[in-house]
């Protein structure tokens, strides 16, 4: 088989430490301009990499913030895990709530979400303890992935059959979308319809995932050991090491789209591609 591994970045290169001053970094999103926030969960900071390579606190007291994607308007859209939310931050940091619970029951905790073109929203529902939570246990009956149609505040199950959903992401022309379920080890494929209706579930890969990226091939990255890239069947192309026991999370940021950003708790890196981000 043909390795494609050097299409994707140049040979023997490595992703370069950005900072390692963090607890555990998570959430990485990419602005219109290229610039990359991201979380830093148990110091509840979003933090923002710009386009320069210069580091700023975007905003403290984030909701204990996890994963995050931007809408068209500029608006971050975070998964708000401190009280079970999904939030919109504007870019001067004002807060709205988009939900707040489920049918007045608290969700599970928010993890990882993508918007689609049209604004409609998908987002992770796993359950993990935290420790500055009061509750014990979930008062849902099940980790679910989760569908928002634009301007509502009511989400819908858009798939009920997992153990741990986690990471997500969908391509830009909206019409698939990909779910790790990393407490089954398994990463799922779904055409999306109207109305966010999911069709044609596909096994593709026998990995789960903690956050998830794809790239204008339509190439699949996984995080947790490293990085592992597949191709858009399903088929393993390389792991990029990270020198660091977790990764939490990857995506394209950059002028051109074309820097991969790694999120490994304590430590962010940087990776030259010869491809750009696909999700959007």
């Amino acid at each position: 088989m043909q390795d494609t591994t050097y299409n994707l970045f140049e040979a023997g290169a490595t992703p370069q430490l950005v900072s390692g001053q963090f607890i555990f970094t998570e959430g990485p999103a990419t602005d219109k301009y290229g610039n990359v926030f991201f979380t830093d969960q148990p110091n509840n900071k979003i933090w923002k990499y710009d386009t320069d390579g210069k580091l700023s606190v975007f905003m403290d007291n984030a909701g204990r913030s996890n994963g995050l994607y931007f809408d068209k308007k500029g608006n971050l859209i975070a998964c708000a895990d401190e009280h079970n939310q999904l939030w919109s931050i504007t870019p001067d940091g004002k807060v709205k709530v988009l939900v707040k619970d489920l049918d007045g029951k608290l969700l599970n905790g928010p993890n990882d979400v993508w918007i689609t073109p049209n604004g409609d929203m998908f987002f992770t529902d796993p359950y993990y303890q935290r420790d500055y939570w009061t509750r014990k246990s979930s008062a849902l009956d099940g980790e679910k992935l989760y569908y928002l149609a634009k301007n509502s505040s009511k989400p819908v199950v858009a798939d009920a059959q997992f153990k741990q959903p986690n990471g997500i992401v969908g391509t830009a022309d909206g019409k698939y979308l990909y779910v790790a379920d990393i407490g089954d080890n398994k990463t799922y494929r779904y055409n999306i319809g109207k109305n966010g209706q999911l069709t044609n579930k596909t096994l593709l890969i026998t990995q789960g995932s903690d956050g998830m990226t794809v790239d204008n091939l339509g190439n699949i990255y996984l995080t947790g050991k490293g990085v592992t890239i597949y191709s858009p069947e399903g088929k393993k192309i390389t792991n990029i090491p990270i020198p660091e026991q977790w990764t939490g999370n990857v995506v394209f940021g950059g002028k051109n789209r074309d820097v991969l950003f790694i999120t490994a708790s304590k430590g962010i890196y940087i990776l030259k591609m010869k491809v750009k981000g696909g999700d959007k």
